[in-house]
């Protein structure tokens, strides 16, 4: 399984959460709903590793024309995540290589035998766990035999995600302690209604690898704004 590139920075969160203890190594970055060029060539200017693009619809949606044109050509130093809605397998499959993309992130609470299939059609891919409320559900275990990270999110009715609507990371807490260890080698992606001010206690809770950030940094759906990116960034990464 192909790993994730490795968190860059040390963050200190012992001010936000009251630990004296916290994780000494921030997560990676994804800056997800990206629609214009500028806004990707900032994320990746702030060191994002990972940066998103909607294929299931919604007001951030890219088209296959304008993916390239927003995100860019495959390079070395970010990766380019395909967010795709319900579909079958094999259109996952089909789309993340027809977009030239690095990851499929397929919302659409896609089962493990799906998975399995992009997995074998040599897609990378994040199947997407959405959480209403309660312990962390029996999927995520099933789940990570054949991915290459989870995503948690919160699950909002009638919307995939982008919602603004953050988890109870504490009520996850020991759950994802223990799926830690029973699913090593598999990442840990954290979504939903992160922004600069919770998202240091939600990296204090859970540690995961990637913090995935949309609303959060936006004037509009699909509109990001320069300062919320960056406030984003440095609260990640524990700087003044």
């Amino acid at each position: 399984m192909p790993s994730l590139p490795l968190p860059i920075s040390r963050v200190d969160l012992a001010d936000v959460t009251g630990s004296q203890d916290p994780p000494s190594i921030s997560p990676a970055i994804k800056f997800c709903g990206l629609t214009r060029p500028g806004d990707a060539a900032l994320a990746q200017q702030l060191g994002a590793q990972y940066l998103g693009g909607i294929r299931a619809g919604g007001p951030r949606l890219l088209t296959a024309e304008q993916w390239s044109d927003v995100l860019g050509e495959p390079r070395a130093d970010v990766e380019r995540v395909a967010v795709l809605g319900p579909m079958s397998a094999q259109d996952v499959v089909d789309e993340t290589r027809a977009l030239g993309a690095d990851i499929a992130q397929w919302h659409g609470d896609p089962d493990a035998q799906s998975v399995a299939i992009v997995a074998d059609g040599g897609v990378r891919v994040w199947p997407v766990l959405r959480i209403a409320a309660g312990p962390l559900p029996s999927e995520a275990w099933a789940l990570a035999k054949h991915a290459d990270a989870l995503v948690l999110d919160a699950k909002v009715p009638g919307q995939l995600g982008g919602t603004g609507v953050a988890l109870d990371w504490a009520a996850l807490a020991s759950d994802i302690e223990r799926w830690r260890a029973d699913c090593p080698g598999v990442h840990l992606v954290l979504a939903g209604g992160l922004h600069a001010g919770n998202v240091a206690q939600a990296i204090a809770l859970l540690h995961p690898d990637v913090v995935d950030v949309s609303s959060g940094v936006e004037l509009a759906p699909g509109i990001k704004d320069p300062e919320r990116m960056r406030a984003f960034v440095h609260a990640v990464r524990g700087r003044d």
